[in-house]
């Protein structure tokens, strides 16, 4: 076998106190949620990043979107994993479903959730609904992170054989030296991403252009994601498609092309403007 690093034995039981159990995936979730309530709240309050008309949120606003949000996250999320991923083994035991705890949540069932929270409330607080989710955007990519580390932690969604010197041994797989594929997501995903759209937000201002930093955000997550899966070990009910797609791709693929298109309609309405 090639030489490979030791798996990091975590356990992903973080607090059991009797029957109830904290787990490092959903701390994930919960701490996601809070710095991204926290975060948004942060550039509504920065007048500076809005000019002269300052933000057309407010703080309150996104106090009462967190519920929002959070039931977005979930639900979508979890919906999202039983249709793209598991539909004929949750249409065998349909009330696993609802066990969420066991994990199988998708990014691109929680995020087009999170889109439908976000045009209901947009809706109902007279909100402007690109500036809502420029707002949401950025605030995203720590929970990212966070969730992408909580899977290395549970020893999950691993990679590709390999034989570079960082590869591991993941405890459930096959006893191949792997990608740590999560730890590229969280990097990508995560760190690279939020660090493209702080630039974006504070040094180039661009929430003063409704749209563009949504637009960024998902042309940036869907290429990360396209690049991760090059080396993450596709889920063993679906495998490979045609030309060695995997679903994350085929995914994420939409994500690029809507945030193109969205860059597009930007630039020709600020451009009408000037």
């Amino acid at each position: 076998m090639l030489t490979a690093l030791t798996f990091p034995a975590i356990d992903p039981v973080l607090i059991e106190i009797g029957p109830f159990a904290i787990r490092w995936y959903a701390l994930a979730y919960i701490v996601g949620i809070l710095f991204g309530w926290w975060y948004a709240k942060r550039l509504v309050s920065e007048p500076r990043l809005w000019g002269a008309s300052g933000a057309p949120i407010r703080p309150v606003d996104l106090d009462d979107f967190v519920m929002w949000a959070t039931v977005g996250i979930i639900v979508g999320g979890r919906l999202g994993y039983v249709l793209f991923y598991n539909l004929d083994a949750f249409l065998a035991a349909p009330l696993t479903i609802f066990e969420v705890w066991h994990g199988g949540m998708s990014f691109h069932g929680g995020f087009l959730g999170t889109v439908v929270a976000m045009v209901l409330f947009a809706r109902r607080r007279a909100i402007p609904f690109l500036s809502l989710i420029d707002v949401i955007a950025p605030s995203v990519t720590v929970g990212l992170c966070l969730g992408r580390l909580a899977n290395f932690i549970n020893g999950e969604l691993w990679g590709r054989p390999s034989d570079m010197p960082w590869a591991m041994v993941f405890p459930n797989a096959d006893g191949q030296p792997r990608h740590p594929s999560q730890l590229y997501e969280a990097a990508l995903e995560g760190v690279v991403l939020f660090v493209v759209l702080r630039l974006l937000t504070h040094r180039q201002l661009r929430l003063k252009q409704p749209g563009y930093v949504a637009a960024v955000f998902a042309i940036g997550y869907g290429l990360a994601r396209i690049v991760s899966e090059f080396f993450r070990e596709p889920d063993i009910q679906i495998g490979y498609f045609s030309g060695g797609l995997t679903m994350g791709m085929l995914l994420s693929l939409p994500m690029v092309l809507a945030g193109i298109g969205l860059l597009v309609y930007v630039r020709r309405r600020d451009a009408k403007r000037a």
